[in-house]
């Protein structure tokens, strides 16, 4: 069989299951979602027992604040029935401060760096590339990285402390002209597993949270759509994985850009309370042997959650 196209319409919410009869579909897909994170846990020692500790938690917390009565106190009582956690346990969990995925130390720094690197005019070639930087430039006029950190960090940090770290983790490099050069392709760096696993846990959740909005049936749908093709050759999946890579940082830093500009005038205002999150992803893998004979080819544009 052959899909050209594939673009579902928004969904309908879901009507209320009874307790302990969920769709069938959405079984399907959260075990399809779990396998490459069940994955992780396993390469990471993360056992079974310690993952429902962290799922109980999470039950109350989502329940407590996301599916209140009208005008009607939260109880534990009824916060354990949403979720069969024991009430014992809920009205402990109730009691116990949160930290989602904080940001390791420094990392807002260096993201609100390369996002200003890559983002204004003055740092970007005729190109829209970053420049070469020099480490202080003895012109004025000619923007260096020393500018870019005293400009960019409301800290009080050293440049020589920020490159240094940035050229151990590979965010940067230095050429044969004695310039910093940015490794546009390491924005995250390589070697650093606990900022990974931060921008890791924060993307994810923001896809899965606009998935879950668009298949309650939420109003203005968010934008979330891939293109699937299978029976292919390694020559032609890399072909397009370098193509993806090319438009995919095109567009990253168009969004960028734009949203850099528009921040500088927003964030005075008392109405600047909401924060975005576009992301581009790019994945292969050899079908398996329940996949679609090699004759029957799948060529889909997908609206995930729609």
């Amino acid at each position: 069989m052959c899909y050209n196209l594939v673009m579902a319409e928004k969904s309908t919410p879901q009507t209320e299951n009874s307790l302990g009869t969920p769709s069938p579909a959405l079984v399907r897909a959260l075990k399809l979602m779990l396998k490459p994170l069940v994955r992780l846990l396993l390469a990471n020692g993360i056992t079974y027992p310690f993952l429902t500790n962290v799922l109980k938690g999470i039950y109350v917390e989502v329940a407590d604040k996301e599916f209140p009565l009208d005008d009607k106190k939260q109880t534990d009582s009824r916060i354990s029935l949403l979720t069969g956690v024991h009430r014992k346990d809920t009205r402990r969990l109730r009691n116990q401060d949160i930290n989602d995925n904080p940001p390791p130390e420094n990392l807002s720094t260096s993201a609100q760096l390369i996002a200003c690197w890559v983002g204004k005019a003055e740092y970007l070639d005729e190109n829209g590339q970053p420049l070469p930087l020099l480490k202080k430039s003895p012109e004025t006029s000619e923007v260096d990285f020393e500018t870019l950190v005293k400009n960019v960090s409301k800290q009080d940090l050293r440049p020589r402390v920020v490159l240094d770290e940035w050229l151990r983790l590979g965010i940067v490099h230095i050429d044969s002209d004695n310039r910093i050069v940015l490794n546009t392709q390491a924005f995250i760096p390589k070697d650093n597993f606990e900022e990974k696993a931060y921008y890791f846990g924060q993307n994810l959740h923001d896809h899965i949270a606009a998935g879950t909005h668009n298949l309650v049936g939420g109003t203005k749908p968010f934008f979330d759509r891939s293109v699937y093709y299978n029976c292919l050759t390694e020559e032609s999946v890399e072909k397009l994985n370098r193509l993806s890579n090319e438009l995919g940082m095109q567009a990253l830093k168009a969004i960028n850009s734009e949203a850099m500009q528009l921040q500088e005038t927003d964030h005075k205002l008392a109405t600047a309370q909401e924060r975005i999150n576009f992301g581009i992803y790019f994945y292969h893998a050899t079908e398996k042997s329940n996949s679609p004979a090699p004759n029957d080819k799948t060529s889909e544009i997908q609206e995930g959650g729609k």
